[in-house]
């Protein structure tokens, strides 16, 4: 579509969309276009700034992109952690211990989720126990 600012003998200015140039010319000739004002026939296009895209213009549109596949990441996200949690056994802050009894066939094999530092963290990796962190997810984005 073409939208161009339009202006009849009286110094009505308006606007019009059309097409194609062509339709332009083709509603004046056949007395098709008149002025939404004083309805007179005698219509001409204004002088209009073409539309540019900008790199401004550009960047807004990638931001919304982006906003919108970092939303969907987050979503999958809360999807996986949601997942897990419903499948593990919270253990709390007693993570570390619980971690090592499973690890040495002290207690029953099975998914557990707590908490640890990062001290600790570190000292069951070094042993050989293999975790994982969960993300900290933001609630408020929807």
């Amino acid at each position: 579509m073409i939208r161009y600012a339009l202006s009849c003998d009286h110094g009505h200015e308006f606007e019009g969309w059309f097409s194609e140039s062509a339709d332009f010319d083709r509603q004046v000739e056949g007395g098709l276009l008149t002025c939404p004002t004083c309805g007179s026939a005698t219509v001409t296009k204004m002088l209009m700034a073409p539309s540019v895209s900008t790199a401004r213009g550009k960047e807004a549109l990638t931001t919304l992109a982006m906003d919108a596949v970092r939303k969907q990441a987050i979503d999958k996200l809360k999807e996986a952690v949601a997942a897990i949690k419903a499948t593990t056994e919270d253990v709390g802050g007693q993570f570390p211990e619980e971690a090592r009894k499973i690890h040495y066939g002290e207690a029953d094999a099975r998914g557990i989720i707590g908490q640890a530092t990062p001290a600790e963290a570190r000292a069951l990796i070094e042993e050989g126990i293999e975790i994982a962190p969960l993300p900290t997810l933001p609630d408020d984005i929807h």
